[in-house]
């Protein structure tokens, strides 16, 4: 996959941004069905949780720079929701900092690629079935509410 020229010094925010856009379109290529900014019941949020027929759960972390990688302790918590985890960067991250035992997706704002898979390790029947009604109850509400209508508590 060749990816495009970014822009020069695009500010953190819109690296997110793009690397989101990217990363979203590669796993719907993937025939993963992705939601950003999925709420796990710790607290936290990772940046894309996706589901695939079977009922697998992927995520990705998106890191727009050095620092947001290195001031980021949030990320192995994540590992105990999803059956494969992988980190999302672009081209230019410095990727040797990252995890190896983790999945790399190397992104830009039109798609991406993996470059290192993640492992498999697959979740526990309930842990499963606890995410997965999780993973629909919020994908349905942003499907079907009002954009001016608060986010309720999905727990």
């Amino acid at each position: 996959m060749a990816l495009a020229a970014k822009p020069e010094n695009p500010t953190r925010p819109d690296r997110t941004v793009a690397l989101t856009r990217g990363v979203t379109r590669l796993f719907i290529d993937m025939g993963l069905s992705p939601i950003t900014e999925f709420r796990l019941p710790i607290k936290r949020r990772a940046d894309i949780a996706a589901l695939d027929r079977r009922g697998k759960l992927v995520m990705a972390e998106i890191k727009s720079c050095r620092a947001d990688f290195e001031s980021d302790q949030k990320w192995p918590e994540y590992r105990e929701y999803c059956d494969q985890f992988f980190f999302a960067v672009d081209p230019d991250f410095p990727a040797d900092i990252l995890p190896y035992d983790q999945g790399l997706i190397i992104a830009d704002e039109y798609g991406a690629a993996i470059k290192r898979p993640a492992p498999a390790r697959p979740l526990v029947a309930a842990r499963r079935k606890a995410i997965t009604l999780r993973f629909a109850r919020q994908a349905a509400f942003r499907a079907l509410a009002a954009p001016d209508v608060a986010d309720p508590k999905l727990d």
